[in-house]
């Protein structure tokens, strides 16, 4: 009888050490609660998209707490509201979000593009890229496989033909769908503005690209010249549009022998 007392003496000594251990070690240890971030961080969407350029939204709130950034409109899901409540927060002037929406530039749809191969693989884009650029003729084209509808949380990405096709009104301009593609063939555009867009990404010659896609951009260069505002230049056989110089005039649209740009207003085509 006396052992099973003394056995849990000791079981019980142990415990209360070993009790006082932790409650020293977490007033030691303790990490110092930044009330103000945690304020900030309520007003952030959760989205955790890094669009603002730091480690997701706890980062950015860690920033604006520490004064490592002064930028209210960073966060580009949240819009203007959360910019307002970050302001109210800080004490910083809200800051203006430029809507903007994720737009794939590409036409290589299941009539337009050229298949070279049946591929039978894992259904990833990034996966189907490192077997000879994917089965479609062209290396540069949208694969189709929806890496960026897994990536994107709002439900604003969709295949359609055996290409993705991006929703203007759900995209939240996360970036996400933007770092996903293997292909780069996902960028921003400005909502509110129209503008001109080159939907190819093709860098081959204009003979080899016909022979791909029959949208594909063949730098013929006509675009260039008839672009008076100076937006529109001719990079490796493909030509890209300046959103800061584009006035959305559509002369580059109307010239085009094959339909490789497109002025598009709020995500849609004109």
């Amino acid at each position: 009888m006396e052992s099973i007392i003394i056995a849990v003496i000791i079981v019980s000594v142990i415990g209360i050490i070993a009790a006082v251990g932790l409650t020293v070690a977490s007033k030691l240890f303790a990490v110092p609660v930044d009330e103000k971030a945690e304020k900030i961080r309520e007003c952030l969407p959760g989205a955790n998209c890094g669009a603002c350029g730091f480690s997701g939204c706890d980062g950015y709130a860690a920033a604006l707490s520490k004064g490592d950034t002064t930028d209210t409109a960073l966060c580009a899901p949240g819009g203007n509201e959360t910019a307002k409540a970050i302001g109210e927060v800080t004490g910083l002037a809200a800051g203006d979000v430029k809507p903007m929406a994720a737009v794939v530039l590409c036409q290589g749809h299941n009539i337009n593009a050229v298949t070279k191969l049946e591929y039978q693989g894992v259904k990833s884009c990034r996966m189907a890229t490192q077997i000879f650029g994917g089965p479609k003729e062209c290396i540069y084209g949208c694969l189709g496989f929806g890496d960026c509808v897994a990536a994107c949380d709002f439900n604003a990405i969709s295949i359609c033909d055996g290409i993705a096709r991006i929703n203007p009104f759900e995209c939240k301009a996360c970036k996400k769908c933007v770092r996903t593609c293997p292909k780069g063939l996902i960028e921003l555009m400005p909502l509110e503005e129209t503008r001109a867009a080159v939907l190819c990404k093709n860098h081959d010659k204009g003979a080899v690209t016909r022979k791909e896609c029959k949208a594909g951009c063949i730098g013929c260069m006509k675009c260039v010249k008839v672009c008076e505002a100076g937006a529109v230049t001719i990079d490796r056989f493909c030509a890209k549009v300046d959103y800061t110089k584009c006035t959305g005039c559509g002369k580059c649209h109307a010239e085009c022998p094959v339909g490789a740009i497109d002025v598009i207003s709020l995500g849609v085509k004109a």
